[in-house]
């Protein structure tokens, strides 16, 4: 399918989670067998229906006091409830008021076109000792919702700064691998909750609110299809651990575009289980770049395919455009197009990299997520560490890999760089080549690694 027509084409059937692949965040609740989720329907235009103040639900008239002190959570439920049940009902965060809001569920079904009007600000508790242990999945979690909505100009403050007590900074030497970090606060749980997460969901849209200081992923798509996102602004710390900007699992037809995201880990994440996916013109930085990955992890079956990535700006950033695998994992990564890709000191601006690891060491394993069908054309700009790096399974090498017009020079800050790291990467490259070094890279294939890839596709 060419690129265009992915961008504009829904598939019918509900995604299916994938049983083998442990996500980071925590464990998967299975679907609830009551509340069956019907195929995507078209994703509704802007405006959806004209509002009346009949379906309008503002949380001041459920009780919701908008002192940023006071629990607002069951005024939230309270008008959520009551919205769910009406057509093209509105929940309304009224502007210059602040709402504490404790871990919460808002599901479905609902009534269609459903909006969460956010103009005012949604506090998180701020502190790690408030929080229910039951709870620390989530912040705000939206589950079993078709043609739902969330807009505004209003802010959601997962107020995550004590969650990250004890977070140390980056080493350079750990440019190609998730941060190593150090907890220091015994009081802090090993799990943090994601601000708001997404979970078997369809025709959902995201747009214009602000999503700051989470815990941990910011925003979260699960088991869900039809999602848009379009102008949102992510921020916290560059030494904020884990804390992803936009994270996708087994999630497909998605567009994320014009929106800027700063961060202490990746821009976005892709999982197992995504396809479909488009990206464009996103700012990333600070943050660790645009990742496909870590896939495969635990010998674990990992599929990502379809996926465009183009007219992207980093800036400062620990990687550029970049998938990982871990080794000994199972599956396929094809069909991936990185474009248009602007950078500025980033450390290593393309990576390929199938022996991920998250620790100092990891075991040697000969099993590794075939990775084919990769596109990397005009990657542009300066580098800080090292301009590529591909390093590919001895056992299952990556294929069909072409490189086009990339043009990456030295940052004028950092003297001492290396050179392009290539291992086991076989394809074409197109110049110019910057550095020339880069011409080297690619292996010809003769066929034999275009079958191994082959090999590997069915399993998904």
């Amino acid at each position: 399918m060419s690129v265009e027509a992915r961008k504009h084409h829904t598939k019918k059937s509900k995604p299916r989670p994938h049983k083998h692949q442990k996500d980071k965040h925590g464990p998967e609740p299975e679907p609830d067998s009551r509340f069956p989720s019907p195929a995507p329907a078209p994703l509704p235009r802007y405006g959806f229906y004209n509002r009346t103040k009949s379906s309008i639900f503002d949380v001041l008239s459920f009780g919701a006091k908008g002192d940023g002190v006071s629990d607002d959570t069951k005024a939230l439920i309270a008008a959520w409830k009551a919205a769910c049940r009406v057509a093209g009902a509105t929940v309304e965060i009224p502007s210059e008021f602040k709402f504490l809001i404790k871990p919460i569920t808002l599901q479905g079904p609902c009534m269609p076109n459903l909006v969460l009007q956010i103009d005012g600000t949604l506090l998180a508790p701020p502190k790690v000792g408030s929080w229910p242990k039951s709870s620390l999945f989530q912040w705000i979690n939206f589950k079993w919702l078709h043609n739902f909505t969330i807009q505004g100009n209003g802010i959601v403050d997962g107020q995550g700064f004590e969650w990250w007590g004890g977070s140390q900074s980056n080493s350079i030497q750990l440019y190609f691998v998730t941060s190593h970090w150090q907890k220091k606060s015994k009081h802090i749980p090993e799990m943090k909750p994601t601000a708001l997460r997404f979970y078997a969901s369809y025709n959902v849209t995201v747009r214009d609110i602000k999503i700051n200081n989470s815990p941990l992923c910011h925003l979260k798509f699960d088991s869900s299809g039809g999602i848009k996102v379009k102008n949102i602004h992510i921020s916290s710390p560059e030494n904020s651990p884990n804390t992803d900007g936009i994270h996708l699992q087994n999630t497909k037809d998605v567009e994320i575009q014009h929106s800027d995201i700063a961060c202490g880990d990746d821009c976005v994440s892709i999982q197992t289980g995504c396809s479909n996916v488009h990206i464009h013109h996103i700012s990333c930085g600070p943050g660790h770049g645009i990742s496909l990955g870590g896939l495969g992890k635990d010998k674990s079956v990992a599929c990502v395919s379809d996926i465009v990535v183009e007219k992207i700006s980093l800036q400062n950033t620990l990687a550029g455009v970049r998938i990982k695998t871990w080794q000994g994992g199972i599956g396929s990564v094809k069909n991936v197009s990185f474009s248009s890709i602007q950078v500025w000191d980033v450390k290593v601006p393309i990576i390929i990299d199938q022996y991920y690891c998250d620790k100092h060491l990891c075991n040697n394993q000969t099993g590794a997520v075939a990775i084919s069908g990769v596109e990397f054309n005009q990657i542009i700009g300066t580098y800080s560490v090292q301009p590529i790096h591909l390093a590919c399974s001895n056992s299952v090498p990556c294929s069909d890999v072409d490189l086009i017009d990339i043009q990456l020079k030295p940052s004028s800050k950092y003297q001492s760089f290396q050179q392009a790291l290539c291992w086991n990467s076989y394809g074409k490259s197109q110049a110019p080549l910057v550095p020339s070094s880069i011409d080297y890279c690619l292996r010809r294939d003769s066929g034999s690694v275009k079958r191994i890839a082959r090999s590997h596709e069915h399993m998904c």
